[in-house]
């Protein structure tokens, strides 16, 4: 994300698939545009180099394990369903393994 949302605000638009669908953006525009920010919009690339920035943070805080890494985890894996389908699924696994970790961690009784 950060790099699509730094391509955009210096090229002037996302990464888009080519021939039939030739500048469509994903699903994730109608969620964006349902709480009134325009897809395209300065503001919407600045929100995806902040996603993506967030994210690299997260994973050298996770590659270091400090402590404050898995609920990072946790936060950016909720705060990215909206972005379907990719952030979605993605999310959704972060998710489910976060609770696996979690309840693995837990000291049996």
């Amino acid at each position: 994300m950060a790099f699509d949302g730094i391509r955009a605000l210096t090229v002037g638009d996302y990464v888009t698939p080519s021939g039939p669908r030739a500048g469509e953006l994903g699903p994730w525009h109608y969620v964006v545009e349902s709480v009134g920010i325009a897809p395209r919009s300065t503001l919407m690339k600045i929100i995806f180099v902040a996603f993506g920035a967030g994210w690299l943070l997260i994973a050298s805080g996770l590659i270091r394990r400090v402590p404050w890494a898995l609920t990072g985890v946790l936060w950016a894996a909720v705060l990215t369903l909206w972005y379907l389908p990719v952030g979605t699924a993605f999310g959704l696994i972060q998710i489910a393994l976060w609770v696996l970790l979690r309840r693995s961690m837990v000291p049996a009784p």
